[in-house]
């Protein structure tokens, strides 16, 4: 059985390549924090936590300087949301830490890890969209 790939939309290839070059760099940054700064199979990943909640903080800014500038390039946002950010925050790492805090024995702090986690990275997205709205409405640009 052939499949009709004509009925899909081109492919951007220009923001798949800043895509990929942004989440090749936001990987290495966080394989480096979390390797300057590991922690103990019981332990609160602080790590992986401020990894999370920085990069939310940095993308609900971001979404809203690049949405509001004419200046900024058409492929400033997919690489520095999608790619770098992307490739910088690790959900699945937050999970995974979590699990292997429960095989460790330490259900309470993957509960809390776990709940923290998903209140702080919505909140530093919010936060980081409250900050730029207010930065662009003292007019200050980038």
């Amino acid at each position: 059985m052939s499949r009709d790939y004509s009925v899909l939309p081109r492919v951007p290839w220009g923001a798949l390549g800043v895509i990929s070059a942004g989440g090749m760099i936001g990987a290495l940054a966080r394989y480096g924090l979390l390797t300057a700064f590991p922690h103990g199979a019981t332990g609160f990943p602080w790590a992986t936590f401020g990894i999370n909640a920085g990069g939310c903080l940095l993308i609900g800014i971001i979404v809203v300087l690049a949405a509001g500038s004419r200046r900024a390039p058409r492929l400033t946002r997919p690489f520095l949301v999608t790619g770098v950010l992307g490739g910088f925050t690790t959900f699945s790492t937050y999970v995974v830490d979590m699990q292997h805090e429960v095989a460790a024995g330490a259900p309470r702090t993957a509960l809390l890890y776990g709940a923290v986690t998903a209140v702080t990275a919505l909140a530093a997205a919010w936060a980081g969209v409250r900050l730029a709205r207010a930065v662009a409405a003292r007019g200050v640009t980038a």
